[in-house]
């Protein structure tokens, strides 16, 4: 009998999905192994009705140019926080890990692989000490898992911002306007970073560097002191001024338990008012511009690398461990050191801010 995998792609969307399940199936199913995707992470287990489909060498054919996940995938719920409607109308959280683990065993499914970023792969360590096979695979656009040099999805992100961000800079020339453009980043500044440089951004402010708004204020006027007459200002959503507060709301969605990170662009744009920059200032979000679309070559190289890796670490019983790429290589760390800590911007030793600061990029301090 065939032996199963199932895989389940989790939280965010991100390009370079469908290349890791296509590198997952492409090479299991040539071993004699059946492949199955799980509807919506780990949902489609969870769910009173089992959503679960079988996926094979014909299914996957092309599918690493497409964007998204063809399996489909949520940030709400999972097999610890389980939303359940009551008779009342109201919602509670349970744990269906166990109901999730029988139903494996009931589907006769060997291993997990789980791709996914920090959310998602601590639910795959969690499942591993009760007793399921897991194997995680890194997903974020944010780039803020310090085991991998890179996560599939952040060339694609960076790509798409920066190409947006060129044509910002034309209409900001031609209307002599100050343009703010909030990209993607929760805790980490490496989308806009990357994106600031690529485009020659004058400001770019990331979450970890406080930003004072007088200092933005000053570089803005001598732009157009010096006879520029416009500047470009890259903003990641999770920036936080000198108050060390992030701009967002609170969840609404049953389940969700992420604050809706968004608007600290236009919180920025009413702090300069305050200070008096009166320049034309415009503020453009990017939002899930940077996690749709088709995925870049590094992104669907990068993906098919770790497809292939994951079904290779579940088939020498490798359990437990997360795919990562240290250059040159493709390689696996154990899922709790890969957990232990974020990969964030270090301020006072990554090149990439030793290279902005000195290209004259201020980064609000």
């Amino acid at each position: 009998m065939a032996k199963k995998i199932l895989i389940a792609t989790g939280g965010g969307d991100c390009p370079g999905l469908n290349a890791v399940i296509r590198g997952i199936v492409k090479s299991a199913c040539a071993e004699g192994w059946q492949v199955f995707g799980c509807i919506e992470s780990f949902n489609g287990l969870l769910k009173d009705t089992v959503e679960i489909i079988e996926l094979n060498e014909k299914m996957v054919s092309g599918l690493h140019v497409k964007g998204g996940t063809i399996i489909k995938t949520t940030n709400k719920g999972g097999p610890f926080h389980f939303p359940v409607k009551q008779d009342d109308g109201s919602w509670v959280m349970e744990d269906r890990s166990e109901l999730m683990k029988k139903r494996l065993d009931n589907l006769g499914i060997d291993a997990v692989i789980n791709i996914g970023g920090d959310g998602s792969q601590a639910i795959s360590l969690a499942l591993g000490k009760i007793g399921i096979n897991v194997i995680g695979v890194p997903k974020t656009i944010d780039n803020d898992l310090s085991s991998t040099d890179f996560t599939f999805g952040f060339q694609t992100a960076v790509q798409i911002a920066t190409e947006c961000f060129d044509k910002i800079v034309t209409t900001a020339e031609s209307h002599n306007r100050v343009f703010i453009m909030e990209v993607m980043g929760r805790d980490a500044g490496w989308i806009a970073l990357h994106t600031a440089i690529a485009g020659g951004a004058d400001v770019c402010i990331i979450p970890e560097i406080p930003y004072d708004p007088q200092k933005i204020a000053e570089k803005i006027e001598k732009r157009y002191q010096n006879g520029m007459g416009f500047c470009n200002i890259v903003i990641a959503e999770g920036a936080k001024s000198l108050d060390g507060k992030v701009t967002g709301s609170a969840p609404t969605a049953v389940g969700d338990q992420h604050i809706k990170l968004g608007g600290v662009g236009d919180k920025l744009k009413q702090e300069l008012t305050e200070l008096g920059v009166e320049h034309d200032i415009r503020v453009t979000v990017l939002g899930h511009l940077q996690r749709g679309g088709t995925p870049v070559a590094y992104d669907r190289i990068l993906a098919t690398e770790f497809g292939v890796k994951a079904f290779e670490l579940v088939k020498e019983g490798k359990y437990g461990n997360l795919v990562t790429y240290r250059h040159p290589n493709i390689s696996y760390v154990p899922l709790e050191d890969a957990l232990k800590k974020p990969h964030l911007v270090n301020p006072e030793s990554d090149f990439l801010v030793h290279t902005a600061r000195k290209i004259g990029m201020s980064l609000g301090d």
